[in-house]
């Protein structure tokens, strides 16, 4: 499916890439979204919605930053997901950018977690406890030591 961007111009993105949130995103109009990146190996991607071209928020795998980082799901979450193993999820947090790196926050208190294999996903508050939605994305590591990680979800980027 073709999809338009204000920030890309013009996107295919196939359609197992189209990641369905039934309830929503807070603040963001729209169920569906696919990620966006150049290739796989870029640490950060745009959630993009398929729905509202100028509805774009970049993301990243909060591992890539936070290797300690912990997320728990209520067994509800967990149902309403149908997640019955925790490889089902692919989990991402929501990044504030700035103009200066020192400013970049992520939010590790509302992750997003998504079943890999169905595409369904929710943001969720964190049971974990302890993080907050501004953290500062740049405080326990430098850019140049993240390393990208491949998602179970599948990544879109094609200009048409």
């Amino acid at each position: 499916m073709q999809i338009q961007s204000t920030r890309f111009g013009a996107l295919e993105v196939r359609e197992d890439a189209v990641l369905t949130f039934p309830s929503g995103l807070p603040g963001l109009p729209g169920e569906r979204y696919a990620l966006i990146a150049k290739d796989d190996s870029e640490p950060f991607y745009w959630l993009h919605s398929v729905e509202h071209a100028e509805v774009a928020i970049p993301v990243t795998n909060p591992w890539l930053f936070f290797s300690d980082y912990e997320i728990r799901l209520s067994d509800d979450e967990t149902r309403q997901l149908g997640l019955s193993e925790p490889a089902d999820a692919s989990i991402f947090c929501v990044v504030r950018a700035s103009e200066k790196l020192a400013d970049f926050t992520i939010n590790l208190a509302g992750p997003l977690v998504i079943h890999s294999s169905n595409r369904v996903g929710r943001q969720i508050i964190n049971d974990a406890g302890g993080y907050s939605v501004r953290h500062p994305l740049f405080s326990e590591v430098e850019l140049s030591e993240v390393q990208p990680a491949a998602s179970a979800v599948p990544v879109t980027a094609t200009a048409v």
